[in-house]
């Protein structure tokens, strides 16, 4: 009964931080519409080997990914639960495998737990894992090729070893087919300091192949059958979403060299003091803690080479928390009782929290010093939790400055209040340029009756197309990342309108029924400064507008 008490109250907590706040947020533009509307269109089609997008091929990331929110999405419905739950399940499959291998390099239960909960409790973590992407699929993956080699390495029968090597292609093969080949190029590059100190090329050479075998094999049958559907699908995911990406002058989100280093302290908060000691204590412990090395290459090995890579975003090193996390657990577990390291994470968190709290009350709130306040004067009780939510965090770090050899592991509810208060502290500001589903919700009568519906914004589009259960949205003027599929395929040709031809084909197309024209404007840009027909109605809200035109005969 004792025992059982602590994993009630863990899977109270995950409840509480992953569970329970993601059906009462609204979807972000443009990624968690767009991942949304993938898969429902694939559930609609019945077509679970070629993605569509608003009834257009996309091939900017592979199948994978989608199936698992297309899982979801059967499970739960067309819910903002289940657009989530698919990043929430793979990042709670990778917290395991994190407790699991911690576990296997030290045989401590409580470093094993610590590591799940430091892990799933980490800022950027916490905020990629309950947001719908695909990089918390692609991190299950990587941790799982990470495990499965440790397991190999260390097995004690060449079927044990069979079995490891096997398991590593199989969870390449799955990265491979969830966000393409970094997932072949970053477990290589994680496990190759500890190979070369531990001078075990012979194994890796001998058993390296079965790996190969077994991720042909899982990706295969898709790869054949993407190609066979879809000719040019390989070629163009290769070379633009690879190679352009990650070398070339136009790659996307171009950012320095020290990009991620920020990102990688942040994103540790609430654990942030103990990542100087960690790095430290594994980099001594190297020669002597062939785990140590193993986690330390795995965190620095990728993260350098996502540091040389031209297109970066913060998403991008979430695989790497999975080894710092154990690597900060067992410093922590480590520590001497004299240790000011501990006291010294709860007084960051009492600043960190404070100054969130304080930033909201004195430059955010509609009476803050800032010139254009982000809360607007009706958004009082909005200011009052937000302030709220920093200042739990502000006085968990406090409680654990008051016994913190016994009470510092309390800094995993830090982030409690922003978790189950989020969703209702977002400024209007930006509900109404990045929260489609609030403005459509507003003028649903208008687009339900619309039989033509265009947007300018392939995210607003698809939060058209996810509330509605209609993939017809045609894109007008600016076809963004549908670019590709759009130019390239006959039968898309009617997707898009460009701004040149938008007076003809309305003149042509209202005459089937209505059309609605939605549009996502800069804040100073008045509806008339755009050179459209004059609508029959016009709805604004921030930077939503529908320009909508009634059928004529």
């Amino acid at each position: 009964m004792k025992s059982a008490k602590p994993v009630f109250i863990l899977a109270v907590f995950f409840a509480l931080f992953y569970l329970l706040p993601i059906e009462f947020r609204a979807l972000w533009q443009p990624d968690e519409t767009r991942y949304a509307e993938i898969s429902r269109e694939m559930l609609a089609a019945g077509n679970w080997i070629v993605p569509h997008f608003l009834d257009v091929r996309y091939f900017e990331k592979p199948v994978a990914g989608y199936w698992i929110n297309n899982l979801s999405q059967i499970f739960f419905g067309h819910t903002n639960f289940a657009v989530r739950f698919g990043s929430v399940f793979s990042i709670t499959l990778s917290a395991l495998l994190v407790s699991w291998l911690a576990f296997r390099l030290w045989l401590d239960t409580r470093v094993a737990v610590l590591s799940g909960v430091i892990f799933l409790t980490c800022l950027l973590v916490y905020g990629v894992g309950t947001y719908a992407v695909l990089d918390p699929m692609i991190t299950l993956w990587l941790v799982a090729a990470m495990c499965s080699f440790w397991l190999a390495a260390n097995a004690q029968t060449t079927a044990g070893k069979l079995g490891g090597y096997l398991l590593l292609g199989v969870a390449c093969g799955m990265g491979v087919m969830t966000k393409g080949f970094l997932a072949l190029a970053v477990p290589v590059l994680g496990v190759l300091p500890w190979v070369i100190a531990q001078k075990r090329w012979k194994e890796v050479l001998l058993f390296g192949p079965l790996a190969i075998i077994s991720a042909t094999l899982i990706t295969l049958p898709w790869a054949l059958a993407i190609a066979k559907a879809e000719p040019t699908f390989w070629h163009y995911f290769f070379w633009v979403e690879h190679i352009q990406r990650f070398a070339e002058k136009d790659a996307q989100h171009k950012a320095s060299f020290w990009y991620y280093i920020p990102f990688l302290i942040a994103g540790c908060l609430p654990w942030v003091a103990l990542l100087p000691g960690a790095l430290k204590r594994s980099w001594q412990a190297r020669k002597f803690e062939s785990g140590s090395l193993y986690l330390l290459g795995w965190v620095v090995m990728p993260l350098l080479f996502f540091s040389i890579a031209k297109g970066k975003l913060p998403t991008y090193i979430l695989p790497c928390f999975a080894p710092l996390a154990i690597l900060l657990a067992r410093h922590a577990t480590q520590l001497l009782a004299t240790s000011h390291t501990l006291k010294i994470n709860g007084w960051i968190n009492v600043i960190f929290g404070t100054l969130c709290s304080l930033v909201v009350l004195v430059v955010l709130a509609p009476w803050g010093v800032a010139k254009h306040p982000v809360y607007a004067s009706q958004e009082v009780l909005k200011v009052v939790q937000a302030t709220v939510a920093f200042a739990v965090w502000a006085l968990v770090g406090f409680i654990t400055t008051r016994d913190n050899a016994r009470l510092w592991q309390w800094a995993a509810i830090c982030p409690l209040g922003i978790a189950l208060l989020v969703g209702g502290v977002i400024p209007a500001k930006v509900i109404d340029s990045k929260h489609p589903q609030a403005f459509i919700n507003v003028v649903r009568p208008q687009l339900e009756s619309s039989r033509y519906i265009l947007a300018d914004s392939v995210g607003v589009g698809a939060g058209v197309a996810w509330e509605l259960k209609r993939d017809d949205i045609t894109l007008y003027a600016k076809p963004g990342e549908l670019d590709y599929g759009l130019k390239n395929f006959a039968d898309a040709k009617d997707n898009f309108v460009s701004r040149e031809d938008f007076a003809h084909w309305l003149a042509v197309h209202r005459k089937e029924g209505n059309v609605s024209l939605l549009m996502l404007m800069s804040k100073d840009t008045l509806p008339e400064d755009h050179d459209v027909p004059t609508p029959d109605n016009l709805y604004r809200k921030g930077r939503f507008v529908l320009f909508f035109y009634e059928k004529t005969p």
